[in-house]
């Protein structure tokens, strides 16, 4: 009778799993126009611009590309780009650990508020953000008086650009941990201290690493909008060549005064950080499904 009852069921799953094959099951010239209709968007619109951006490059030579970026003012925009990325990145590090870390494991009044602030960079434009900036910091701002009585230049200056960076880039760690750290819940942190560990120790040998792959992420989502932020970094910048140019910034002007090969050869260089920026994010979700 077990037995009986026993290949009912497994008839009964054989069945069950048929059918899930079958409703899931398209025509082959379904899955091959939903194919070629992603192939054709990946490659009109991803694709085929990369690669106009590189031939546009070399397309006077190697000796005009490398003159483009080794000249004195892309090689300011080029330092200006990673030191301002080497700085927001850093404190971004900091401040999305520990608001991740206060909105995971406490509750306390304001809590949705700093959710709601966390995320306001994706919800206002960057030209909106480098103009408010202007507003409080600019010589005829809310604290101009004050920082021109003291010799301090904000905007029009490398701090400008700094403190845009680190606007634009502030979800991007914060909104990778805080999903992580809320699923995995408070259990293990509990129970070391429990057994007498202290909140460094806590953080250290244990919730870095759980969530040391997420961090790493969203670190490398951060570095690569902080190089290449346009908008609220071109309305800080003041556009002062040798000065206060970004990488982004020094394309367009580039572009504008039609030296389209130094151009298309300072936005290759962008291009391939990207790409690099892509196999190191390719490299952090193997090892995360590895571990």
């Amino acid at each position: 009778m077990a037995a009986t009852v026993s290949t009912l069921y497994s008839h009964h799953d054989r069945a069950a799993l048929l059918e899930s094959r079958q409703a899931t099951r398209e025509n082959p010239w379904v899955k091959g126009s939903i194919l070629v209709a992603a192939l054709s968007f990946f490659g009109v619109f991803l694709l085929l611009p990369l690669l106009v951006v590189f031939v546009e490059a070399l397309a006077k030579g190697w000796g005009t590309y490398i003159d483009a970026l080794t000249e004195p003012d892309a090689r300011s925009a080029i330092w200006l780009t990673l030191g301002a990325a080497a700085i927001s990145v850093p404190l971004n590090l900091v401040f999305g650990v520990a608001a991740a870390w206060a909105i995971t494991r406490f509750e306390f009044r304001g809590k949705q508020l700093l959710i709601t602030l966390i995320d306001l960079p994706f919800s206002v434009s960057p030209v909106v953000a480098g103009l408010v900036y202007v507003l409080v910091f600019s010589n005829h701002g809310w604290f101009g008086p004050w920082l021109s009585a003291h010799d301090i230049k904000i905007i029009f200056a490398i701090p400008g650009i700094v403190l845009a960076t680190v606007f634009v880039t502030v979800p991007f760690i914060a909104r990778e941990l805080i999903p992580l750290m809320q699923a995995q819940g408070r259990e293990e942190e509990e129970a070391a201290v429990v057994l007498g560990a202290r909140g460094w120790q806590v953080f250290w040998h244990v919730t870095l690493p759980n969530i040391r792959w997420a961090l790493l992420y969203g670190v490398i989502l951060s570095n690569a909008r902080a190089m290449g932020e346009f908008g609220a970094v071109s309305v800080v910048s003041g556009h002062i060549r040798g000065e206060t140019n970004t990488l982004p910034l020094h394309v367009e002007i580039l572009y504008n005064e039609y030296n389209f090969a130094a151009a298309f050869a300072v936005a290759s260089l962008l291009a391939l950080l990207a790409l690099l920026t892509l196999v190191v994010k390719s490299w952090v979700e193997w090892r995360a499904r590895r571990d």
